[in-house]
């Protein structure tokens, strides 16, 4: 053996020596069905949820690429001269914010009335 091998063989020595000095021979506790249940449905709970924030990061940017490619077809559509079927796929997005064309479409259907007193 060399030099090296005999220092190493001593810290493995050691090592072992501590941690079965520190390990207990016999488990000395008890888990009832009441924590054991709750420490599992805490685990579950946890891996849900990083599940579905995982989820929800990855789903994002599709969600978004998947609105663009709709409003774009809608732009299309309304340039095209279909103004009734773009308009009726704009407003069937409610979270998509108001366009130019949106917003005059509701300004020529809702009279401008003065209500002065």
């Amino acid at each position: 053996m060399t030099r090296l091998t005999k220092r190493y063989d001593k810290f493995l020595l050691t090592g072992v020596l501590a941690v079965g000095a520190i390990l207990p021979l016999t488990a000395e506790a008890y888990v009832g069905p009441g924590a054991g249940l709750s420490l599992l449905t805490a685990l579950w709970g946890i891996i849900a949820a990083v599940g579905m924030a995982l989820f929800f990061v990855i789903m994002w940017p599709i969600r978004r690429m998947r609105r663009r490619r709709k409003a774009e077809a809608a732009a299309a559509a309304a340039s095209a001269g279909d103004s009734s079927t773009a308009q009726a796929r704009i407003a069937q997005d409610p979270e998509s914010p108001p366009s130019t064309t949106r917003v005059e479409h509701a300004q020529r259907e809702t009279p401008q009335t003065d209500q002065r007193s």
